[in-house]
């Protein structure tokens, strides 16, 4: 249950430092599944963020619980189609943030019908899916750099 303010900000460039930190953790990359070769190369991850700031078809916002920072939301281009992705740092979940963060993100990003995708295991980011009215419309399977194997992850879509 959130007891506290949820806001969307523009991501600035100092957010990026945060969001670095964010992904370090080990547990939340390997749910993540799908992330970068080397988590720890902060130069490779400020350079590939700072050139998704200045990318037009990206509408990347941090989201904000009471000021602090405590994760990041966006939306971009794969294949002609709106796809979504979102992190939340560690500390705060179970708390419904991501859901709350992502249903105000949909009333601004109108891009429809816009897709999510997630590792198969990854129960939590498959409910905030399924709460925002996403639906399950497959699976695919894909290279996970975090786990250093091939898994599945399950396509969900939004079309209003």
């Amino acid at each position: 249950m959130i007891k506290h303010k949820i806001t969307l900000v523009n991501t600035e460039i100092d957010d990026l430092q945060t969001f670095f930190q964010f992904q370090l953790d080990e547990e939340a990359n390997y749910l993540a599944a799908f992330t970068a070769k080397d988590p720890n190369d902060k130069m490779a991850y400020l350079e590939k963020y700072s050139r998704h700031l200045a990318d037009p078809t990206i509408n990347m916002q941090t989201i904000k619980v009471d000021d602090v920072i405590v994760g990041s939301i966006a939306k971009f281009m794969m294949h002609n189609e709106a796809e979504l992705t979102y992190w939340i740092d560690k500390k705060f979940w179970g708390q419904g943030i991501a859901t709350a963060a992502l249903k105000a993100f949909l009333k601004t990003e109108t891009s429809r019908p816009i897709y999510g995708r997630t590792a198969f295991d990854n129960y939590g980011s498959q409910k905030v899916l399924e709460h925002c009215g996403f639906e399950r419309i497959g699976k695919d399977k894909g290279f996970a750099n975090a786990r250093q194997e091939e898994i599945e992850e399950y396509i969900y879509r939004l079309l209003v």
